[in-house]
């Protein structure tokens, strides 16, 4: 019978150590050619231009097919509500029958994050100690207990445009030991944040350049995971054109991210200013890093693998643990 996973179920079986290998995995299984993906498939709802996007996937390794409906709805904050909500629906990799439904809000905040961590893990100097938030919201919160597990920090500093926001963000960093043994600090500017940093974490809602390219120092990392439409943009061209650019995937890049398409717009590149994609690197099809001065970026869109993945690996746990609720629909 079908399972059905909750937000709690989910949290109890993915630790996030796991979620970074499991990404890893299935980023190299995409660039490889081993995923039916398509882009996906969005619509824009009301005057607010809320969305509903339509990610479905699947892969022979491990063998899972799925889709994940997600929607985006931007003042939910208002209503006290996550901007975000999804679903993930998985089907037997050989009859295509329904086997679970998953919530997939924690998976889609969480796996972001991972993928990140996998980008710091191969693109980001050894060295790296220092890390810049940018953006105080759940994704800020996932990336630093994803970047603790593959790098040991010194510093975090915490930048977004609301003052309460930032605090609160550090004093729950703090009391929760998130940021493990790393100073935390409040920052009043994103320059101030991001100048001297090593790690850069971009995960904002917003629509223009959040960062300016003269903070960013020779030798950075920055990973991208706002600004997920061809209208939005979190990075100036001179910063993009400047760096060594790496995408989760080149077909998503060239469809939706206004990080990549704008300054190809403005004429800052071509299309093969796109080093590779993380898949690439993570299967040793691709260099990464090329020197210590280097700025590396990685433009996360998020992909409808790492959610199947995700979910897939969610499920055979919570069924070995005894978690979750079985259903017919019949």
């Amino acid at each position: 019978m079908p399972l059905l996973l909750t937000e709690t179920d989910v949290r109890r079986v993915l630790p996030m150590a796991d979620l970074i290998d499991a990404m890893a995995a299935a980023l190299a299984e995409y660039s490889g050619g081993r995923v039916v993906q398509p882009v996906r498939s969005v619509l824009s709802i009301g005057a607010e231009r809320n969305v509903l996007a339509v990610m479905p996937a699947a892969l022979d390794d491990p063998p899972a097919a799925g889709a994940k409906l997600v929607t985006v709805y931007h003042r939910n904050h208002v209503r006290g509500l996550p901007s975000h909500f999804a679903t993930i629906v998985l089907t037997d990799y050989e009859t295509g029958a329904l086997t679970a439904v998953v919530d997939g809000r924690y998976i889609t905040e969480a796996r972001t994050a991972a993928v990140s961590a996998v980008s710091v893990r191969l693109l980001a100097r050894p060295d790296a100690r220092v890390l810049a938030l940018i953006g105080s919201g759940v994704q800020a919160q996932s990336h630093l207990n994803a970047i603790t597990r593959v790098r040991k920090l010194h510093e975090v500093r915490v930048w977004s445009p609301t003052a309460a926001h930032r605090r609160a963000f550090v004093a729950d960093a703090r009391n929760r030991e998130r940021a493990g043994r790393a100073r935390l600090v409040e920052c009043e500017s994103a320059s101030a944040a991001v100048r001297g940093a090593d790690l850069i974490v971009l995960a904002t809602s917003a629509r223009t350049p959040v960062i300016d390219d003269a903070d960013v120092d020779d030798g950075a990392h920055i990973a991208a995971v706002g600004a997920c439409r061809p209208a939005e943009r979190e990075m100036p061209t001179a910063l993009v054109k400047r760096a060594r650019l790496f995408v989760d995937s080149r077909a998503g890049a060239f469809s939706e991210s206004g990080d990549v398409l704008l300054p190809m717009a403005e004429g800052g590149f071509g299309p093969d200013h796109i080093a590779a994609e993380l898949g690439e690197v993570a299967a040793s099809r691709a260099t990464g890093r090329t020197g210590p001065g280097e700025v590396t970026i990685f433009k996360s869109l998020g992909m409808a693998v790492e959610d199947v993945v995700a979910a897939r690996l969610a499920v055979e746990r919570a069924r070995a643990a005894g978690l979750g609720q079985s259903f017919d629909l019949a």
